[in-house]
């Protein structure tokens, strides 16, 4: 997901959120959670009322497999980065930590052909943005890199 953020009054350049996109909610995940959770363990009790003393045993370590795996699954949907885009620098966040960072007019954008990868490099230095991004999604964050950046440094398309 691609979410440009608007700047303050008389800010100059652009700040883009992106986000891997999610199909559900967190009540969503809480409820495939409860569903999946109550398929096992009415499994488990029907193998415990057939003879099986283990099945609520193993209803219980699938039940936390899970449930870690659902947990995993949410927090690498946290993952995101923010590109910050102004006259005097481009910016390439993760979380807290800065990981690329120069001046727009020597930032250069290249798109693989191929798999659509979004490149900024300068200075030798190089980062890859929107990995977790479809292609269709990396053509669209590639097409407003390209207009913030000649923006940001004066050049024309």
């Amino acid at each position: 997901m691609i979410e440009v953020v608007p700047g303050r009054p008389g800010d100059a350049g652009a700040q883009l959120r992106l986000r891997p996109p999610r199909a559900l909610t967190a009540s969503q995940f809480r409820a495939l959670f409860a569903a999946l959770a109550g398929a096992m363990w009415l499994a488990a009790g029907l193998g415990w009322l057939a003879g099986n003393a283990f099945a609520p045993v193993f209803a219980l370590l699938h039940s936390a497999g899970v449930a870690l795996a659902l947990r995993v699954l949410w927090s690498n949907g946290e993952r995101g980065e923010e590109i910050a885009i102004g006259p005097q620098a481009v910016e390439v966040r993760r979380g807290a930590e800065t990981v690329f960072s120069a001046h727009p007019y020597w930032v250069r954008l290249q798109v693989a052909p191929e798999d659509g990868m979004v490149m900024l490099s300068s200075g030798g230095r190089d980062v890859e943005v929107g990995t977790f991004l479809g292609p269709g999604e990396r053509r669209q964050l590639a097409g407003c890199l390209r207009e913030f950046l000649a923006a940001a440094s004066g050049r024309n398309r």
